[in-house]
């Protein structure tokens, strides 16, 4: 019986390699000369930390740029809206999507039971491998 398996995941390593690249940029650059900015990956988020909004967006420009150099789809990046504390510092979390989201598995399932395919889908709503019969 052949089966295909629906997957959206990112590959950490190439992650890690793009927020390093990120960083020997950011400790060479003439605009970031002397500020406290900082760029901190933990799993599933890179944190950014910078003095003023102006040096954020050539942070955030910085380690977008890497990443989309890594072949890493930017379709898979979400950035969250940016913290200004009262002092003028800025903090910005970007997010890295893994896997599915539940209701984009449920689409997914339900087209695929209203094309009437001959395969079986997970009823979970999790689409992971969907099973079908041999043409013949």
């Amino acid at each position: 019986m052949p089966s295909f398996d629906i997957v959206s995941q990112v590959n950490s390593m190439e992650i890690e390699n793009a927020v390093n690249i990120a960083k020997k940029e950011l400790a060479n650059r003439f605009d970031f000369k002397g500020s406290k900015a900082e760029i901190v990956l933990e799993k599933n988020e890179i944190k950014l930390a910078t003095e003023d909004q102006f040096k954020m967006k050539g942070l955030v420009e910085i380690v977008i740029g890497k990443i989309a150099r890594r072949n890493i789809s930017l379709k898979n990046v979400e950035q969250c809206a940016p913290d200004v504390s009262p002092l003028g510092h800025v903090r910005q979390v970007i997010k890295i999507k893994q896997g599915i989201e539940t209701e984009l598995a449920k689409q997914i399932t339900g087209f695929i039971r209203e094309g009437k395919f001959k395969v079986t889908t997970p009823d979970s709503g999790q689409p992971g491998a969907c099973h079908g019969q041999e043409p013949g």
